[in-house]
């Protein structure tokens, strides 16, 4: 799609979007079946069900747009989500697997935070108010996610991965 405006701009990085939360989707449930820690396991089953309803926004903004959300791979998300499979593949002790997945986890929400703080401005800039509100909750939930992944990492998860407690040799 040439862009020639910045309507069509904002349309192409919400295509961009819309395929990396696809990508996530698929991620999701291998790295939450690769986590040994419950409560990362757990965070990572609530983060899929966000997910779905970030997609479900994103066909709202799509739909008042008139454009469909599909046409573009996000080449940036599936190279995050391809190192995270790699580790998952290469990972052999539970713990340091665990704090491996928090830092791909991140790198992904990271990525997250910021498109969708692109489009949200592009969004403010064209006059999309409503389109506005609904990145604006996509971001803030994307953020409450790096925060809780934070707070799994230290308050135990790479310590184990550090020391060793926990594990059974």
């Amino acid at each position: 799609m040439p862009l020639e405006s910045m309507q069509d701009l904002y349309v192409e990085e919400l295509r961009d979007i819309y395929n990396a939360e696809q990508q996530i989707i698929a991620a999701l449930p291998k790295m939450a079946e690769g986590a040994s820690n419950p409560e990362l396991r757990a965070a990572f089953e609530e983060h899929l069900e966000v997910t779905r309803q970030q997609v479900s926004r994103l066909e709202t903004i799509f739909e008042d747009l008139d454009k469909k959300p599909t046409g573009k791979k996000c080449k940036g998300m599936e190279g995050l989500i391809e190192e995270g499979q790699e580790m998952l593949k290469e990972g052999r002790d539970p713990d340091v697997l665990d704090a491996a997945l928090i830092g791909a986890a991140q790198r992904v929400e990271h990525y997250e935070i910021a498109a969708y703080g692109t489009v949200r401005n592009f969004a403010r800039q064209l006059g999309l108010e409503r389109h506005v509100d609904l990145l604006q909750q996509t971001l803030d939930e994307e953020g409450e996610t790096d925060k809780r992944l934070t707070s799994l990492a230290e308050s135990g998860v790479n310590d184990q991965a550090l020391t060793g407690r926990g594990r059974d040799d």
